[in-house]
């Protein structure tokens, strides 16, 4: 099996957001949730998801509300929808990660700390609320529905660094980022790994860019390593 293969098994709706389903020929060691970025979709990252598949993985790609097939507006239920769609694919996998890049990470490590069953995140140059409050006001986080006067509050109220924290020990933290990266510094991921307890690991990659790391394939093997031994035991 090849990562171009296979496509998905089932797309659906739950919650009423759109989610494709992938499941490999025989009983998955694990699963994992995908969670794209802010502008993104879940067909983004349907190359992840068959390379989980390859690795004998279930995994779950949704589009965020307000993105891609999913109707609403993102906003302060994004946490709870990713819980949401744990809990999906906990039907066909019993342990399940989480892996987002940059909003997406975010919500990874929110969802994980507010879930408290996760096995693993991994958070691909995740987004500090922060940083994402200071897009929002200026504009700067487009291609998508938001609930801009219900983000800005809860936006404010949020600390990263702090759930990124209350993680361990139950749930392993990998934090991937590029020290090219334009939009969010790899200062984030340096300080939500100093601040996180074990098991954790941090992965700096040199040069890049903000979106450079979601597609390497390198990157992307190592990810499933590390969901594969702190989900599967393996």
């Amino acid at each position: 099996m090849t990562p171009e293969t296979p496509a998905p098994t089932a797309r659906g709706r739950h919650r009423g957001l759109a989610y494709a389903l992938f499941l490999p020929e025989r009983e998955p060691a694990c699963g994992v949730v995908v969670l794209h970025g802010a502008g993104s979709r879940k067909e983004n990252h349907f190359d992840f998801a068959r390379r989980a598949v390859a690795e004998g993985m279930a995994a779950l790609v949704y589009d965020a509300r307000g993105h891609g097939e999913s109707g609403g507006r993102f906003g302060p239920g994004a946490f709870e929808d990713a819980v949401a769609m744990c809990d999906l694919l906990r039907e066909h996998a019993g342990a399940v990660a989480l892996r987002g890049s940059s909003m997406g990470g975010f919500a990874a490590i929110f969802a994980a700390a507010l879930d408290g069953r996760a096995a693993a995140v991994v958070a691909i140059c995740p987004a500090p609320p922060d940083h994402l409050l200071r897009g929002l006001r200026a504009g700067r986080l487009e291609g998508f529905e938001c609930d801009v006067a219900a983000c800005e509050p809860w936006l404010a109220g949020l600390d990263m660094t702090a759930a990124g924290a209350s993680l361990a020990p139950r749930t392993a933290l990998l934090l991937m980022h590029a020290r090219g990266d334009e939009r969010v510094p790899f200062a984030v991921s340096e300080r939500l790994y100093a601040a996180a307890g074990e098991p954790k690991e941090l992965r700096l990659v040199e040069g890049g860019h903000h979106r450079s790391l979601q597609h390497d394939p390198g990157l992307q093997a190592e990810a499933l390593r590390f969901i594969r031994r702190h989900a599967a035991g393996g």
